[in-house]
């Protein structure tokens, strides 16, 4: 195959190989130097090209390969995967400590909670009662269980910024 053969298939596909490398690597240049090394890859292999029955899905094959290979590379470790099959979802061990923290501090506050807004709390918010059955198991008028749900709340939320504004003029 020449040269100009070889442009005249990979020219059209170019783009979209470079906006593929684009978005697996988040950066301009090294997406620039992947589209490069590919279209060398695939120089290289010239003479196979022509028995591709779909030369554009085999180059864009072969960039999301070579992109992956750079992103696990140690040479491109500033780079980061941002293809969501390689994404890791797990909640870094900073958030997992100030979650459990939090938690934590809410529970100290809910027991400094007078008994009967403590009740109701943890029957509405927690265990997701409903007002009427929060009204038998209490023994109280529905409108009394809302205002003492109302201000246990409010000393939560008092409490939990009171906390968080420590130190802070």
């Amino acid at each position: 195959m020449k040269e100009r053969t070889f442009l005249n298939i990979i020219d059209p596909v170019k783009d979209k190989m470079y906006r593929l490398a684009l978005r697996l690597l988040t950066s301009k240049e090294a997406a620039e130097d992947a589209t490069q090394e590919v279209i060398l890859k695939l120089w290289d292999r010239k003479e196979k090209i022509k028995h591709y029955a779909n030369v554009e899905a085999f180059a864009m094959t072969v960039t999301k390969n070579y992109c992956l290979d750079q992103l696990k590379s140690k040479k491109n470790s500033h780079l980061r995967i941002v293809h969501q099959n390689y994404e890791s979802n797990a909640p870094s061990l900073q958030s997992e400590i100030e979650v459990n923290d939090e938690m934590a501090l809410l529970g100290r506050i809910v027991e400094k909670l007078p008994e009967q807004q403590k009740m109701i709390f943890q029957l509405r918010d927690i265990e997701q009662y409903e007002y009427e059955e929060i009204a038998e198991i209490m023994e109280m008028n529905q409108t009394a269980i809302r205002v003492a749900l109302s201000r246990a709340r409010k000393a939560i939320r008092e409490n939990l910024i009171k906390k968080h504004n420590y130190g802070i003029q």
